[in-house]
């Protein structure tokens, strides 16, 4: 696994600055320096987790936040280096999933954010089950993406991790956020593919080859 100390705080918010002003690649690690096929995590709970073996989505894309942190963001911005060009919605329900053949979920809390909204954890717990609920009815792939790392986990955070995983068909984790194999071990349960990267910087390729 690549490098898994390098995504601390201050890089992460170095990155975002340069992946939202748009600027060259200098910023974020060589693409070619990202394994082809990365390797298996260990799930803290035992079990091999297995990345992503080839593409399974498809746009239209609708993108939204579990949490409401500013990580949907910088997911928008990632998605559109790397030509996705998703709809965002931050606040989507299932009434907004439209003709979206994938659904994916920016993970992580933010008190601020949720209070900018006007809503609370259990509110917002409540609109991302129905919403993936339905998105999974509507047979959507669903792709669940932690970038925050470690500054993005705690009680708040660990919320909406869960539910996000449950019925996802992929996930992408910045490892310094799966220390403790949470997301491995959910992963895992859940029988799903997950990839971890070393910077968020490193979500652009592996979500890009998800799709078709």
């Amino acid at each position: 696994m690549m490098k898994k100390k390098l995504a601390a705080l201050g890089l992460a918010l170095m990155l975002t600055v340069s992946l939202a002003a748009c600027g060259g690649g200098s910023s974020a690690p060589a693409s070619s320096a990202a394994p082809a096929a990365p390797a298996a995590s260990e799930p803290a709970g035992g079990g091999e987790v297995k990345g992503l073996e080839g593409p399974i989505a498809e746009s239209p894309i609708l993108l939204t936040s579990v949490g409401q942190s500013a990580d949907v963001e910088m997911v928008k911005v990632m998605m559109d280096k790397g030509g996705l060009s998703p709809e965002t919605n931050s606040l989507a329900t299932e009434a907004d999933l439209g003709d979206s053949k994938t659904l994916v979920l920016a993970i992580g809390g933010s008190s601020k954010g949720l209070g900018a909204a006007g809503i609370d954890a259990n509110q917002e717990l409540d609109r991302v089950n129905k919403l993936i609920a339905a998105a999974d009815e509507k047979g959507l792939t669903i792709i669940a993406l932690h970038i925050g790392g470690e500054a993005r986990r705690g009680d708040l955070s660990d919320k909406f991790v869960a539910p996000s995983f449950e019925k996802a068909d992929y996930a992408i984790v910045v490892a310094d956020g799966n220390k403790d194999g949470l997301m491995s071990d959910l992963a895992s349960k859940a029988g799903i593919p997950m990839d971890e990267v070393a910077t968020m910087a490193d979500v652009v390729e592996p979500l890009k080859a998800a799709f078709k």
